[in-house]
């Protein structure tokens, strides 16, 4: 999912601490694409309802976002809109791949291979309908805010990072640079200790800041260049060039200046270049939103996650309590500021 650019930037290791105070656009489908994929039982299976509607999403959105509002974060889900017509071959691709992963992980339970077990029923894991539909109806149950996208997420969180309206853009991928985000946020939502796949080891996961401009001035290229680079390793709009990572494209787009100098000298063509090129300069983006945080709805959290979805009565409660309480820091905290 999104571009893989990582390896040429630089990134600052950050505490919740260092976010208190501020506004985070985080990519809805994104994030709840990892819930879903970390969120499981030791077999891989995901978290069901008595009905077998999957919860792991929202088990991650009521214990995590209420980690996030007593670190005194403000969060704001962007969820995507339509995608451009040239993203079509690569939702074809994760179909298929998610289907083949599904098979494998079949294969894997029959013959007992644990670590296989639960690689693919992660790599089976999807976002549907349903799955957004119910997450918004939490999210908007627990006061948070949710945007509605015209097209990508990504893009729309960049936009509301560039008005002022959120400090920070929080996704795993960096398309959110690409589409102008200065500031950008990874594993915000997915802290902890996690193993690394066909490991026994357990790695620390922190939240990571990435700044746009800093990045660019480092590598001493400009934005349109970026976006060069990130084209010949492979976006979610072309394959990207062959044997080719991200040092190898800096290097390639140091040498020629542009993407359209790499292909002509490498004899290859990219597909609409000229048109991706400009989606990410200029996405599509809307000013149709607010940004209202309002105080939990206990009695509808509670029948809506315990009553339809079968959680615990206690543990929801106790979530919501914190969830309460950090509210209400929150807005003396707002209200101090004026004296």
């Amino acid at each position: 999912m999104g571009v893989d650019i990582g390896d040429i930037l630089e990134k600052r290791q950050v505490g919740f601490g260092d976010l208190a105070h501020r506004t985070v656009a985080i990519d809805g489908y994104n994030t709840l694409y990892q819930f879903l994929s970390i969120i499981r039982q030791r077999d891989g299976t995901p978290l069901k309802d008595s009905r077998g509607n999957i919860t792991s999403h929202l088990s991650g959105i009521l214990y995590r976002m209420t980690n996030l509002f007593e670190a005194g974060i403000k969060p704001v889900f962007v969820f995507d809109g339509k995608p451009p017509d040239f993203k079509a071959d690569t939702i074809s691709q994760r179909k298929k791949s998610r289907e083949e992963a599904l098979t494998k992980w079949d294969e894997a339970k029959e013959k007992g291979l644990s670590e296989d077990v639960y690689k693919y029923a992660q790599a089976s894991s999807k976002v549907d309908a349903l799955i957004v539909e119910d997450s918004m109806q939490l999210l908007d149950y627990m006061g948070i805010p949710c945007v509605q996208a015209p097209s990508e997420g990504e893009a729309q969180a960049a936009y509301m990072v560039n008005k002022g309206d959120a400090d920070y853009s929080a996704s795993q991928d960096y398309d959110s640079l690409l589409f102008g985000a200065p500031r950008v946020i990874r594993n915000l939502t997915i802290t902890g200790k996690r193993k690394l796949p066909g490991k026994n080891v357990y790695i620390d996961v922190e939240p990571e800041s990435i700044d746009l401009m800093q990045n660019i001035k480092l590598l001493d290229i400009d934005r349109r260049q970026l976006i060069g680079i990130a084209l010949c390793v492979g976006t979610d709009y072309n394959k990207g060039l062959e044997k080719v990572g991200p040092k190898t494209a800096l290097k390639l787009i140091k040498q020629y200046g542009s993407i359209h100098k790499i292909l002509e000298h490498r004899g290859e063509v990219i597909d609409e270049l000229d048109a991706k090129i400009d989606f990410f300069l200029n996405p599509p983006v809307t000013d149709a939103y607010e940004l209202k945080w309002k105080s939990p709805q206990k009695e509808k959290i509670v029948d809506f996650l315990c009553k339809q979805h079968d959680f615990s009565e206690e543990r929801v409660l106790k979530a919501v309590d914190r969830l309460e309480k950090a509210g209400k820091q929150q807005s003396q905290q707002t209200l101090d500021q004026w004296f």
